[in-house]
């Protein structure tokens, strides 16, 4: 029965985690802002960490399976 959270819980994090970092890539590359109001280089670096960490903690669930 505690399978099912781990898996929801996992999935949920690693998708955004992936998506995160798939959105601050493509908005780096084409020289957009990562948020608005924020030093862009710092904005790009903590979106980066959160989303790699958040991906992480997707892959963490996914192993205590």
């Amino acid at each position: 029965m505690e399978s099912g959270p781990a898996i929801f819980a996992g999935t949920a994090f690693a998708l955004f985690g992936g998506a995160l970092l798939l959105w601050t890539t493509v908005r780096v590359r084409q020289g957009e802002p990562v948020a608005l109001g924020v030093a862009p280089r710092a904005a790009a670096v903590v979106t980066g960490l959160t989303g790699a960490l958040l991906l992480g903690l997707g892959l963490w669930c996914f192993g205590r399976l």
